[in-house]
């Protein structure tokens, strides 16, 4: 008896233009990953490598051609799995410098392990009994675009949203903002911004003072990473809670991890599995938060429902209060019909016969 493994890219379509800070996208590329064994037929275990263009560390011209090395490895070593050895089978075959293959082949072997149904962590989010508290993402784009999200989130239940700063007309942010919370206190209405590293050091500190008059959250990344005393700095002055985001990309030795929250000592993390590696890393980072009295919460990453699902069970292991950032299921046209639904701002998993495959019965690849 031995797993085999197997990819094929799937093209996800937006149905909008999503304006980020790394520009609009309107396509996005994953590559699904399937893991069976031949003397256990029909049951099968996917995942997701969902590498996002101009952030991911595994953002490279020959991605497929080395998650292809990874299948032929995984192949030839006749390998089984059990939960012992499920970290040791990530750590050898899978190099650290492509966490989007980690973070898919973990999920696969997990979902392979426990039947192949798409329940890889059985909890009461999976069992139907609780949702998942998730905020409402506002993408960037014209004032008017922004606000018709923004109208539509709120006619949807939600209580927390999120909104892009820093890469369109500041001012125009801040309207926004304002026109926000000129309707609904803080109580009945959580903002958070996410700047993606947008600020100057220049500019920094005039701009959290400026958008602290919103009564925010928390600000994602307000700063480009690698500034550490300007960020540790920031996280004890800065009238608006910092959350460090691409900060925590590129880190895999639990040294690091713990020397870099020690330092900046940030109010919170966010923590996305495909491009930190996966769930054992996402396990250190939060155990190491939780030594520091350091927030957390969790963000998909553009994933389709494969990805998403995986994530989302991860998140329910966890008894996190704070709405989590998994809102990205109905980004697209031909996402892969799944149980994953959103009811009045939670995120809910409602049926594990919800799932239709048939969109990728076809087209795997053998290394």
């Amino acid at each position: 008896m031995s797993l085999n493994i197997e990819y094929q890219p799937y093209n996800l379509d937006f149905r909008f233009e999503a304006g980020t800070s790394r520009g609009v996208l309107t396509k996005k590329t994953s590559w699904l990953i399937k893991i069976s064994d031949e003397e256990q037929p029909g049951i099968e275990g996917y995942g997701e490598c969902g590498p996002l263009k101009g952030l991911s560390v595994d953002d490279l011209p020959d991605f497929e051609e080395q998650l292809a090395a990874v299948c032929k490895l995984f192949n030839s070593l006749d390998l089984e799995v059990f939960p012992f050895n499920l970290p040791i089978i990530l750590q050898q075959v899978i190099p650290d410098h492509l966490p989007s293959v980690r973070f898919g082949v973990e999920t696969a072997l997990l979902d392979f392990m426990n039947g192949g149904t798409r329940v890889i962590f059985n909890n009461a989010f999976t069992r139907g009994e609780k949702g998942i508290a998730i905020n409402g993402l506002i993408w960037m784009g014209s004032e008017d675009f922004m606000a018709h999200q923004i109208e539509d989130k709120l006619d949807h239940g939600f209580t927390t949203l999120k909104m892009k700063v820093g890469a369109l007309d500041f001012e125009q942010e801040c309207r926004l903002l304002s026109s926000i919370r000129s309707r609904y206190t803080p109580d009945q209405i959580t903002l958070r911004v996410d700047a993606n590293g947008a600020f100057d050091a220049s500019e920094v500190t005039e701009k959290l003072q400026r958008l602290a008059e919103f009564e925010l959250h928390s600000i994602e990344q307000p700063i480009r990473t690698g500034q550490y005393d300007l960020l540790t700095r920031l996280s004890t002055s800065s009238p608006i809670d910092i959350a460090l985001d691409e900060e925590l990309i590129g880190k895999f030795d639990y040294m690091e991890k713990f020397s870099l929250l020690k330092k900046i000592q940030p109010p919170f993390i966010i923590l996305k599995p495909t491009l930190l590696g996966g769930f054992q890393h996402c396990r250190e980072w939060i155990e190491i938060a939780q030594r520091l009295s350091i927030g957390w919460w969790i963000t998909s990453a553009l994933e389709s429902n494969i990805g998403l699902n995986a994530i989302a069970q991860f998140t329910a292991q966890y008894d996190n209060a704070l709405p989590q950032g998994l809102g990205t299921g109905s980004l697209y046209h031909n996402n892969i019909p799944s149980p994953l639904t959103v009811n009045q701002g939670h995120l809910h998993y409602i049926g594990t016969t919800n799932w239709d495959l048939s969109s990728i019965q076809s087209g795997w690849i053998t290394a």
